[in-house]
This record gives C-alpha cells, structure tokens and sequence, in this order.
C-alpha cells in the first residue's frame, strides 16, 4: 500500500504543478535552506486553499501535511487524501491521536507540513498559532523549518485559468526547540511564540498581523524587505 501511495503522491504532484504553472507565477527565495533528509517539522502561515498544493510545489521533500478532519469524511476527497498521506486532526482541541500519528512520522524521518494558525487568515495577516506545532516541537526536539507564503490571498479560480496571480515563498532556517519530558503550559506557550515570530520574520510587514508590533523577530530568520525584490527562483 505504501507504494501506492507514493505513487499516487508523486502522480498528483505532477498534476498539481502543472495546473500552477497556469494558476501562479511564484517567486522562491532561499529553497535551500531545506533539509535535504530526516525528520522536518515545516511550519506556514495560511492564506489561502491554494496555499498547500503551492507549498508542495515549491518544497524539495515529499510533504505529510496535516488536514482539517473535516475533508476526510468526503467520500472521495477523504480517499485521495488518504492516498497523499495526509493526517487527520481535529482542529482547536488537543487531538492525542495526530499527535501520536505525527510522532510515528518524525521517527521515520518524514516532513511534517503544519499550519499553526489552525485555519486560514480571512484578513490576511498572522493570527496567533494554536498549541498543536509548539506541542510536538517539544515531545519530539524535530528540527522546524519556517516557510512564509504571500500573494495567495489573491488566488481566485476560474479568474486565474486566464491571469497568473504572483505569489511569493520565503524559507528561514531551521531551529530546534529543546525536547522535554514534562512540558508545562508556559513552556508550550514559549514555544508557539517562538514559531510564529519565526515565521513572521519573513513575512512583510503588513502580513505580520499579532506579530506586526514585535521589534525582536527570530533570530534566524531575518527581516525581508516590505516588497519582494525579485531575488528569488521563479516557477
């Protein structure tokens, strides 16, 4: 089955970047600070339905990315997520079990693709990230990779068949978040600070939303410029 679905996986991938080269002209900035192997916790701001399959497209690993459980009780939707490896989660509660999921995925090595807001930004800008990332940061000690994506706020179908709609990835630099074996509140709420700060780092500043006022952003993720300045790859 797991070949299955590896070539199930790659098939859509295929699928997917092909209907983007029609939908969004998306510019990349620094794809390499990727890791080319080994556990990954890949952490995004969400704007847009489009942001997924974009990120996919753009990132060099095979992507687990977790999923609203609300899509897999579709019949046919539910199967082919099933088939990409998506894992379920119920969102805005503690959900033990895609915990334990994601926990089995990091020890073999995977990219875990999660959205910490929970849900997509219907304004636009950052909102504050639930415990789910910060939470199993500190069970497991997985490096985490912060991505920023903008731009897909403005991705509308069947408009963009005829217009590409520019789009823009960033990719800070991983860090690590020191496991523990007993986590406090105060320490998942640390945690999840210090994830969207590392995301709001390299978002422009009109994107930063809760984050806009913060005057220490991560460390490892420095500023971009309030525009993008065409530095990066494009798709």
């Amino acid at each position: 089955m797991n070949v299955f679905k590896g070539i199930f996986y790659y098939l859509n991938l295929a699928w997917v970047k092909f209907l983007l080269f029609f939908i969004a002209s998306v510019e990349v900035i620094d794809r390499d600070n990727t890791p080319k192997r080994g556990p990954i916790i890949i952490v995004c701001n969400h704007l847009n339905n489009a942001d997924p399959p974009i990120l996919t497209g753009t990132i060099p690993r095979r992507i687990y990315w977790l999923t609203k459980i609300e899509w897999f009780k579709t019949p046919v939707i539910g199967y082919m997520f099933r088939m990409a490896g998506m894992i379920p989660v119920k969102r805005f509660e503690a959900d033990l079990h895609a915990l334990r999921m994601c926990e089995r995925a990091l020890k073999k090595g995977w990219a875990l693709g999660m959205f910490p807001e929970g849900t997509r930004s219907k304004g636009g800008s950052l909102r504050p990230g639930e415990a789910g990332s910060a939470l199993l940061a500190l069970r497991t000690g997985a490096p985490i990779l912060p991505v920023a994506i903008w731009g897909t706020e403005n991705v509308k179908l069947p408009r963009d068949m005829i217009g590409r709609t520019r789009a823009h990835v960033r990719f800070g630099k991983t860090f690590v978040i020191p496991r523990k074996e007993k986590i406090s509140r105060e320490d998942v709420a640390e945690a999840n600070t210090t994830i969207m700060k590392s995301i709001a780092a390299l978002l422009p500043e009109k994107y930063r939303g809760v984050y806009a006022d913060d005057r220490s952003p991560h460390p490892l993720a420095p500023s971009p410029p309030p525009e993008a300045d065409g530095r990066g790859e494009k798709e």
